[in-house]
Order: structure tokens, then C-alpha cells, then sequence
């Protein structure tokens, strides 16, 4: 079976960003492997393109610009927030506002993002709000480890159906190391 819109797929690879020898950024393995539907919106575009038509035991080995994973560097998405938004019951809570803590606020929307603390005034405290992996070329390989037809459920859902792993949407009963991020996929 291949990989084409609305199949299930499971891979494991690796992720380096810079070069295919620079830093590992994640590591997916047999024991814990990406598990999506494909075609469903929920991995990088370009990401699919590249195992578009691939088979269980294909190997792949592909890099993603900026421009085709999550873009280069807004600096619109690095702002002074004032340190008064930090106050809990009239004080800062210092444990969190540290440089480099990712920090979970919302806009003035309500829509939640996290942003990274990048200085601390006694005014305002700067914060870049742009995704961790913006400005970087990523570099991936690895391996397809299965394909399968989706069920009825997963498609009128978008997702798919499993235990536990970046594929459960982060439904599992210890979600303190389940790979999961904010859409449910490590990619």
C-alpha cells in the first residue's frame, strides 16, 4: 500500500536542523513512532509532499527551507509586554519570568500562543511569540514503518485513533513525555 490522502502513516525518522549533521532536534523511533493521516492538514505541507507515494520500508531523506516549514524569524512576533501582565495577586511571579521560559498567554483575541522570554525590564519584558523552529532549515531521514487505510472515524474526525504517542492528540493517561505539541504532531 502507498501513501496517498487518507491513509494512515507511521514513520520514524530524525530531525537535524542546520544540516543533515547538525543538532538532532527529535528522534522518532519504532517504540513511539509519527502516526497521521495523511492529506489531512495536520503535518507541513511540504513535509507530505516529500513521502507523497512512498510504501512501508521506503526511506526518505529531505530537507525544508524556512519558507516551506515555519518560516523565517518575525520580528512583528518579538514584543515588549509590560511586566504588570506577569502579576498574580498584586506580585511578579518570578519563578516563571526567566529568560529562555516558554511562558502561555493569550492575545488580545484570546487566542493562546507561547511565548519565550527574551529580556527582563523593571518596564516590560520582551517575548518572541514566533513558533521555536522559525529561521531554521530542517533536515530530516527516516524510514515509513506502515500504511494503512484510515477508518470512518478518523476521516470525518481528521485524525487518527491510537493509545498513546504524538498520533493520540496527547489523550494519554502520562502526558508529561508523550511527544505531543499543541496540533498533535511532533512535526
Amino acid at each position: 500500500m502507498v501513501i496517498t490522502k487518507d491513509k494512515v502513516v507511521s514513520l520514524t525518522y530524525e530531525l537535524r536542523i542546520g544540516s543533515f549533521e547538525g543538532e538532532v532536534l527529535e528522534k522518532v523511533n519504532e517504540q513511539n513512532p509519527l502516526i497521521f493521516l495523511f492529506g489531512s492538514g495536520n503535518l507541513l505541507p511540504k513535509f507530505e509532499e516529500q513521502i507523497d507515494g512512498f510504501k512501508v520500508k521506503d526511506k526518505f531523506e529531505f530537507d525544508l527551507t524556512p519558507d516551506n516549514a515555519y518560516g523565517v524569524i518575525n520580528e512583528n512576533a518579538i514584543v515588549d509586554v509590560p511586566v504588570s501582565a506577569f502579576e498574580m495577586n498584586g506580585e511578579i511571579d518570578q519563578s516563571i519570568l526567566k529568560i529562555g521560559n516558554t511562558i502561555p498567554m493569550r492575545d488580545n483575541s484570546g487566542n493562546r500562543l507561547n511565548g519565550v522570554v527574551k529580556e527582563i525590564g523593571n518596564e516590560n519584558v520582551k517575548m518572541d511569540f514566533n513558533h521555536p523552529l522559525a529561521g531554521g532549515h530542517l533536515f530530516f531521514k527516516g524510514e515509513v514503518t506502515e500504511v494503512r487505510d484510515a477508518t470512518e472515524e478518523e476521516l470525518s474526525q481528521g485524525h487518527i485513533h491510537a493509545e498513546c504517542g504524538c498520533s493520540s492528540e496527547g489523550n494519554c493517561e502520562d502526558k508529561s513525555n508523550d511527544g505531543c505539541n499543541s496540533n498533535g504532531c511532533g512535526c
